[in-house]
């Protein structure tokens, strides 16, 4: 059964058998903006949310980025950029992935940061959905889900158009996972990377 995480939850990475989750998902799904149209009907306006991956050494200095522009470093992968969200509501797959292998993580990285921001500054309050969960499979198939966390329900993000979503980290040789899930005043991913710091 997934875990509806909450702030500040940390959770170990073991699959249901008892076996490490070495290999899952990350992603984000969101849908359009709805209003009524001046002449009735429903306008949608895009939305252009950005996972991003934010990979620090043991003495928080950052070693990689990875995100809609460089899309790959060791260990880690995205899926690639979507610019507008669910049009007809919630499809049932995320809009962007990051697929993670720990294993093959570099040895030097502590920390593995998952930053949400508004390309478009749109305020995460305006969104009518927006979730990010942890699963088994990958960006077109969802095997087993791990952990969910709803921002669009969630009255703290009202107002802000960037958040740290929560981090994985090395305890003891074993990597685990903390939602984090605070909103910041970034706007663009720039800060976001510098106010992640905070969270190590």
């Amino acid at each position: 059964m997934a875990i509806d995480l909450v702030k500040g939850q940390k959770i170990s990475l073991v699959k249901q058998n008892g076996s490490p989750l070495d290999t899952f998902c990350v992603g984000a799904n969101w849908g359009v903006i709805e209003s009524k149209g001046f002449f009735g009907g429903t306008n949608k306006t895009s939305v252009d949310l950005d996972l991003s991956v934010a990979l620090y050494d043991a003495d928080k200095q950052l070693k990689n980025v990875v995100y809609y522009a460089e899309l790959e470093a060791a260990g880690v992968k995205h899926s690639g950029d979507d610019l507008t969200g669910d049009e007809d509501g919630d499809d049932g797959l995320d809009n962007e992935v990051i697929q993670i292998n720990l294993p093959d993580i570099r040895d030097d990285i502590a920390h593995v940061v998952f930053i949400l921001n508004s390309y478009k500054n749109q305020d995460f309050a305006t969104i009518p959905f927006a979730s990010i969960r942890l699963y088994e499979g990958v960006p077109t198939r969802v095997n087993s889900i791990v952990a969910t966390y709803n921002i669009a329900s969630d009255a703290r993000f009202v107002g802000y158009t960037s958040m740290i979503l929560g981090k994985l980290y090395r305890r003891n040789n074993e990597w685990k996972f903390s939602a984090i899930g605070e909103p910041t005043r970034d706007t663009k991913l720039e800060g976001a990377l510098q106010t992640a710091v905070r969270y190590l």
